[in-house]
């Protein structure tokens, strides 16, 4: 009662301040409130734009990774492929150097008959139809062994060498010129690419 009389005792001017100064009282907390709100909103915010931005630079590094893996296992694959293409062209470029060097080794023999042949055949007229017949297939058959890169080793006269020459003998010479050399072949030898396809027998001097 005796506060009803305090507020009946008060001017009505002082009453409206009061109402008025508790009104933006209340007024004012639910701005601090949602300021605070707004606050605690933002910062899971900020902390999950930097996780999202850590995770996108870990998932570059993880693929720039996976790049440079690949890289270097297809550098790896091409140098491996390129040295078998090498290798397998080697082995091809042997198989048929090889190849060919058995069937010219093989023709050898009948250049040997055909040395002897016309060995005979030095009393026979140049003229004769025959040694001329003779003479157009023998010339051919040189030819074919030059196209195939097959020449005749020099050994007549020439110091004895080791790497073109296979001595059968070893006879007397009448002159210190002669010694150490070759005086007598007694079957030729051929080169196949400067490559000794066959040794050739000879006789040498001492």
């Amino acid at each position: 009662m005796t506060d009803m009389k305090k507020e009946a005792d008060q001017p009505e001017g002082d009453i409206l301040r009061n109402v008025e100064s508790t009104g933006e009282m209340n007024a004012g907390q639910p701005e601090n409130e949602e300021a605070d709100k707004q606050k605690n909103e933002e910062t899971p915010s900020k902390e999950h734009q930097k996780s999202k931005k850590e995770k996108t630079h870990e998932r570059i590094t993880e693929l720039e990774n996976i790049i440079l893996e690949m890289t270097d296992r297809h550098l790896r694959l091409q140098a491996e492929f390129d040295n078998y293409r090498k290798r397998t062209n080697k082995e091809k470029a042997e198989m048929i150097r090889s190849g060919g060097e058995t069937v010219l080794s093989n023709i050898l023999p009948v250049i040997d008959d055909f040395d002897r042949a016309l060995s005979a055949m030095k009393e026979v007229p140049d003229e004769d139809p025959a040694k001329i017949g003779f003479m157009l297939i023998f010339n051919k058959f040189k030819d074919f062994m030059k196209q195939n890169n097959v020449k005749e080793i020099e050994a007549a006269g020439a110091d004895f060498d080791v790497d073109h020459h296979f001595a059968i003998t070893k006879i007397p010479v009448p002159s210190e010129d002669l010694k150490g050399k070759v005086v007598d072949v007694i079957e030729k030898g051929y080169l196949l690419n400067d490559k000794g396809l066959r040794y050739a027998k000879v006789v040498i001097g001492e």
